[in-house]
């Protein structure tokens, strides 16, 4: 074997032992689910426990408040992400696009609030809501994480904007189109990685939020499935079987939604768009 084959088989066996590390858990939580009652610890490794069953599975659709939990945190959540995605381009591309006063000003608080832990910011958000009335309401919940997921997304369409050609902008303006025209038709197509990015951002989010929702929501039917899953874990008894099943399910909207949009998830859309 020659040293370029040497090394290509010692990145492949650290690739495939990283590979087993990230997927062990998964597997662990796989078993966990499908083991008989609420055991969670066992001598058996084995991927499939003896007497496995799928009761578990059963028992969060049938006893508890699952599916509507799902339908909660997908409202929430595709709002945030398409509403954060949408205030993220318009906000990231004047940064790009226009001189202005305070621009760096408004760059740096940016970057300042997005190094802020976000459950410091849980009690002048939940002071916003409520000064608002949105308490326990969907709307209060799509714009609480709307707001701590802004910067982030700012900042990432920002510096892909930065890299779009402002000649083609300027063909389309000397074609007739107006500004928003351009914006909408040029730079929003040749930007679809980082709007990907900042969606698929977003979704995770929100999707996986627990602080925010604990303190906003109060009402069961307006539930997010991690404070769902959180009722199954009592003081003296914690069914184990359920939490483990609720948690692969939840895993599957994420994983939809990543395969999806991996597709976008690529750079250099934009070059050999100018040529010369």
């Amino acid at each position: 074997m020659t040293r370029k084959g040497l090394r290509l088989a010692w990145a492949h066996a650290a690739l495939c032992a990283a590979a087993g590390l990230s997927i062990y858990p998964l597997l662990r939580i796989l078993a966990v689910s499908l083991r008989p009652g609420d055991r969670i610890i066992s001598t058996d490794l084995s991927l499939i426990p003896p007497g496995a069953t799928l009761e578990s599975y059963r028992r969060v659709f049938v006893e508890t408040q699952f599916l509507t939990w799902l339908f909660n945190s997908l409202l929430i959540t595709v709002s945030t992400s398409l509403i954060g995605v949408a205030l993220a381009a318009s906000a990231a591309y004047a940064f790009s696009r226009f001189r202005f006063p305070g621009r760096r000003a408004g760059l740096a608080f940016l970057l300042v609030n997005q190094m802020i832990p976000a459950s410091m910011l849980l009690l002048p958000l939940f002071l916003v809501i409520m000064k608002l009335r949105l308490t326990n309401s969907y709307l209060g919940m799509i714009i609480a994480y709307s707001v701590t997921s802004l910067p982030f997304s700012i900042w990432i369409l920002k510096g892909y904007f930065d890299t779009v050609p402002r000649s083609l902008e300027e063909a389309a303006l000397v074609d007739g189109t107006t500004r928003f025209g351009a914006f909408w038709r040029v730079v929003l197509p040749l930007s679809t990685p980082a709007l990907s990015i900042a969606f698929l951002f977003n979704f995770t989010q929100a999707w996986n939020e627990y602080l925010v929702a604990r303190v906003v929501l109060t009402d069961s039917s307006r539930y997010t499935w991690t404070l769902g899953l959180f009722e199954l874990q009592g003081q003296y008894l914690t069914q184990w079987g359920m939490f483990a099943a609720g948690s692969l399910l939840v895993t599957i909207p994420v994983l939809c939604v990543f395969l999806y949009t991996s597709k976008w998830l690529i750079s250099g859309l934009t070059l050999g768009g100018v040529k010369g």
